[in-house]
């Protein structure tokens, strides 16, 4: 693929795996949040729905708000890790959201919960899994809530990274703190809401070093845009890049941002994520650009 591709459904949050069988899965929030849809491409760009990863009626531990899925195959199973609003709930907390995972032997489902509880409750709300592997260790990225989070009088969503047990039943260690809005561009919804966000983050390595991707602004405004940040080790500490952020709105598209990255079975590398346009309105339509590194070890989006 040489230039964008918009595709033609909604698909917030999305999440594209490129399957042992050679087909393309995408899961993505839908605008209701009642369950996590699953489209299928041989070429990603024609898409057929072959499903329902998980939702209310199946779920064991969440209630709604099923959100931003990401799907991995490992040793021939298939892992869904989400975020949903927990059944658990004796404060009456507005955001109650954590982050759980469910097993399927097909990438298109169906999924059931390995638990009826929550991964882990670090004791605030929760969204935006993503997870990455290395020398047989996973660790798990996600974003803290804004919700009750006072930050010198603004509410802030911030990125912890904490490592996870090998069966997924828990974490190892205590979550470490690994971004959080610092930027200027970070907080250009900041008078409008009373908030800032740094989320929706995704970890790729390159010649040794780790990026890791990551949005910054409300989901729902023309602002929405992707940054990225770097280090040394997966846990971090890392730096955010200078030339952030690295995918922003545009004369046709807005609210650019909650992207994953993966290669093509071609090797090219592409970003996914969702925005809108005027014909679109409110949805938030997935889009899918070419990506590379350049000679500086700068990550580039080839969004036209």
């Amino acid at each position: 693929m040489s230039k964008t591709t918009q595709l033609s459904f909604p698909a917030a949050d999305p999440f594209i795996l490129r399957a042992v069988d050679g087909r393309y899965y995408l899961y993505c929030t839908s605008e209701d949040g009642s369950g996590i849809p699953i489209h299928v491409s041989d070429d990603l760009v024609h898409w057929q729905r072959c499903g329902t990863a998980i939702g209310k009626d199946t779920a064991r531990w969440g209630v709604g708000c099923f959100w931003a899925p990401e799907c991995y195959e490992i040793n021939g199973k298939y892992y869904l890790f989400y975020s949903a609003d927990w059944k658990e709930n004796p404060t009456g907390a507005l955001e109650n959201f954590r982050i759980g995972v469910a097993v399927a032997d097909d990438p298109a489902g169906p999924f059931a919960d390995m638990a009826d509880k929550p991964i882990f409750d670090p004791g605030y709300p929760i969204i935006d899994a993503d997870v990455y592997t290395e020398d047989g260790r996973y660790y798990l990225y996600y974003s803290r809530c804004c919700y009750e989070h006072n930050v010198d009088g603004l509410e802030e969503s911030w990125i912890y990274g904490v490592e996870l047990k090998p069966d997924f039943t828990g974490v190892i260690g205590e979550p470490v703190l690994l971004l959080r809005p610092e930027q200027e561009w970070e907080g250009r919804s900041a008078a409008a809401t009373g908030r800032r966000w740094n989320e929706g983050s995704y970890l790729l390595k390159h010649n040794r070093k780790y990026y890791m991707t990551y949005s910054g602004n409300f989901f729902a405004g023309p602002d929405y845009a992707v940054g990225y940040a770097t280090a040394d080790t997966p846990l971090g500490p890392y730096t955010k890049a200078p030339e952030n952020p690295i995918l922003e709105r545009g004369a046709q598209v807005t609210g650019t941002g909650h992207n994953c990255m993966f290669r093509t079975t071609a090797g090219e590398l592409m970003i996914c994520y969702h925005g809108r346009t005027e014909a679109t309105g409110n949805d938030r339509i997935a889009f899918i650009s070419p990506a590379h590194f350049d000679e500086q070890g700068r990550l580039v989006i080839d969004a036209e």
